[in-house]
């Protein structure tokens, strides 16, 4: 039998074996066995509602077959559409199409059934229905109508060879929908060789088992009626308050293999872990951290250096170590992704990158072991997942040090940008938990902390701009400066600075080479050199570019002659600054003519601000915002010779309360219009009986922003 006949009966044979499947599949959801396919009514309650889901129908099954580990994860909704919006959201979707049947087996199923007011059934054939676009397919659902019931499912496969252990990907979801729920059903299915963490939260039902014949396989259900829907509004984390239910399953083929596990496993396969201590927590971390790194940089560092305190020394070998051993192999690591050469030879032999948090805790505990500076390992979770005592999944702890120094410092894992005297803002204010370090070395207890929170005096934005008219109002010229400080400036950081605005900053602070003084070779030292500059030009012509485009969606308008300075880095405490400088021109969509008079949208210079919607004012979630910020702008507007600057009382404005505010002034001094806005959120949690109160400072925001000057010729 030749090859081609062979790999021609394989590709048959799968597709027939995927085309007997899909029957089964439709059969799973619609078959026999389907206690909705008559299910058409809805409850008068729902009657003026969207969209009603009649029937919802999640399945996971985690199953071996040998050396096969086999994942199914199905999905059903039947809903019912009524009105001409629920036909509009639900007549078009894209979903990922996935088949293939070597390695890694994955596959993929939709199914989509119209039943009609009369119970007419059209099932769409999805294949001929379906198009292709980007790394997805496309559907549109034809003569969808109002009355409508529409029934559809997503069933998907994955199988893999595991010899060892595997930790799946975790699910964390709601119950509730943005509609409202009739009938709710979670099936669950495993066998021995799967350990399960499973908990439901916030008045979620609990995960009930089934009985079943076979010792070493296992099944779950929740089930759950009249879910009410929830809109899922802005600054929400569904996960803290909505019914939901999380869970991640680890395969491991022995006792040795469980201990692999970056999981808070079970005691055994038939026990669902449906909570994590304290004392889980201390169990799994005990042995996972230890004080280990070569600290001969390190100690050359602090060759002849002498520091007031405890913190300063701790600030200045983190510093240290984030350049040491992270941002100064950024440039060998951009060469090596343009393909210009192999560059990590040219290190110095067993050159150390710490990348992983537990390499980095493990060698700056070396650190603070040999100093003999006291500290703690803590772990906690974001604020998004919930507290720390409905800790389930070993993914969502985030560890961090915490060092005993005259004012405690606490130290995560570095980014090119961080700040050692602040932690992520989703940790701000959270119980957490402190594993307790003896002899700095060892980790022998757990205590439950509270973690510290930052104000939005800390977390501030400030422009101090400048604007100029161009002759007869056809546009302006804009020079500002931002300022940014705490959490304001971290994700600015990221957008505005590339490598090279910083790893020579590292160089020139630390007395260490760039890349290209380690070439030895003169020759190569310059043709590599050469390439590497031009590599940077491009980098830098992608750069202007990309800031070009974001003063153009800000200022929604034609931007020309953008310039953009770095003045400070803003990378050495979350007090020091990130500052940078623009300049550019902007052409009239600003200003209208009228008469002899112009028009200038002047509110619209301190950005685009929330509009609190009329759907939106009534709100029963409450509000969970990343951290408190303040944003303050000074704007001069020089007035055109023989105009006059007037409609200026429109932007004062004064809206202060417990939740934040926003204040704005408009004054004239001679040629010049000086305007002033400052507007701040007091906290990161508001309950929802505040909301009226954030809506009152929101609305005074985005009213300036509607406000005009008219400069009124002389």
């Amino acid at each position: 039998m030749t090859k081609k006949l062979l790999l021609f009966l394989l590709v048959a044979f799968s597709l027939n074996g995927f085309s007997q499947d899909k029957e089964e599949i439709k059969d799973f959801f619609w078959g026999k066995n389907d206690d909705y396919k008559n299910a058409t009514t809805i409850p008068d309650k729902w009657k003026n509602e969207s969209a009603v889901i009649i029937y919802k129908y999640e399945d996971y099954d985690f199953h071996k077959f040998g050396k096969s580990v086999t994942y199914r994860s199905a999905l059903r909704k039947r809903i019912k559409l009524q009105d001409l919006a629920a036909v509009k959201e639900f007549s078009e979707f894209k979903y990922t199409d996935k088949f293939s049947f070597y390695n890694n087996q994955t596959r993929t199923t939709l199914g989509i059934k119209i039943i009609k007011p009369d119970g007419k059934e059209i099932v769409v054939d999805v294949e001929k229905e379906s198009v292709k676009e980007d790394n997805k397919k496309k559907i549109a659902i034809p003569n969808l109508e109002v009355g409508d019931i529409l029934d559809i499912y997503d069933y998907s496969t994955e199988s893999f060879v595991s010899h060892f252990e595997y930790g799946f990907e975790e699910v964390e979801k709601t119950l509730g929908d943005t509609h409202p729920i009739m009938n709710y059903k979670l099936t669950f299915q495993t066998e021995n060789d799967f350990f399960v963490n499973f908990s439901t939260y916030n008045g979620g039902p609990e995960l009930r088992e089934i009985p079943l014949n076979k010792s070493n396989e296992r099944k779950y259900e929740i089930v759950a009626t009249d879910i009410e829907k929830n809109d899922f509004p802005k600054w929400f984390y569904p996960l803290v308050e909505l019914p939901c239910y999380k869970f991640q399953v680890y395969f491991a083929r022995s006792g040795k293999f469980e201990k692999n596990a970056d999981a808070f496993l079970p005691e055994k396969e038939n026990i669902i872990k449906k909570s994590v201590s304290k004392e889980d927590v201390l169990n799994f971390y005990t042995n996972k951290f230890r004080p280990l790194g070569n600290l001969r940089d390190i100690e050359n560092f602090l060759k002849g250096k002498t520091f007031a305190t405890t913190e300063e020394k701790v600030k200045a070998v983190y510093f240290f170590t984030r350049h040491y051993y992270f941002t100064r192999f950024f440039e060998a690591i951009a060469i090596q992704k343009a393909n210009i050469m192999s560059p990590f030879e040219f290190y110095e032999p067993n050159s150390i990158i710490l990348q992983s948090d537990t390499d980095f805790i493990n060698h700056f505990m070396a650190f603070l072991k040999d100093n003999k500076i006291d500290y703690d390992i803590v772990v906690a979770t974001n604020r998004h997942n919930g507290p720390i005592k409905d800790l389930l999944i070993q993914k969502n702890a985030s560890v961090i040090l915490k060092v005993h120094a005259e004012n405690p410092v606490y130290i995560e894992h570095f980014t090119p940008f961080s700040d050692l005297d602040k932690i992520s803002p989703q940790l701000e204010n959270t119980e957490a938990y402190a594993l307790k370090v003896s002899k700095r070395k060892k980790v022998v207890d757990v205590e439950e902390i509270k973690l510290p929170i930052s104000s939005y005096k800390d977390n501030t934005s400030k422009q101090i701009s400048t604007l100029k008219f161009e002759e007869n109002f056809n546009g302006f010229n804009l020079e500002r400066e931002t300022q940014l400080n705490g959490h304001n400036k971290d994700d600015e950081q990221g957008n505005k600075l590339y490598f090279y605005d910083y790893v020579n900053e590292d160089y020139q602070k630390y007395s260490t080479k760039p890349f290209i003084e380690l070439i030895g070779n003169k020759k190569k030292k310059e043709r590599y050199s050469n390439e590497f500059n031009s590599l940077i030009n491009k980098i830098k012509d992608k750069q202007k570019e990309e800031f070009k485009q974001t003063a153009t969606q800000e200022f929604d308008a034609e931007v020309e002659n953008h310039s953009l300075e770095i003045v400070n880095t803003g990378r050495f405490g979350k007090t020091t600054p990130f500052v940078y400088k623009e300049k550019f021109s902007c052409k009239n969509n600003w200003i209208k003519k009228a008469g002899e008079n112009y028009i200038f949208e002047a509110g619209k210079l301190i950005g685009s601000q929330i509009n609190v919607e009329d759907k939106e004012r009534k709100r029963t979630n409450n509000i969970y915002q990343e951290y408190p910020r303040s944003f303050e702008e000074e704007i001069t507007v020089e007035i055109p010779e023989g105009f006059t600057a007037t409609g200026l009382d429109k932007l004062n404005k004064k809206v202060e309360n417990e939740t934040g505010g926003f204040i704005s002034s408009a004054t004239v001094e001679g040629n010049k219009v000086h305007i002033k806005a400052y507007k701040y959120y007091t906290a990161s949690y508001q309950p929802n009986s505040n909301w009226s109160k954030m809506v009152a400072f929101l609305d005074a925001a985005y009213q300036f922003t509607q406000e005009r000057i008219l400069f009124k010729k002389n």
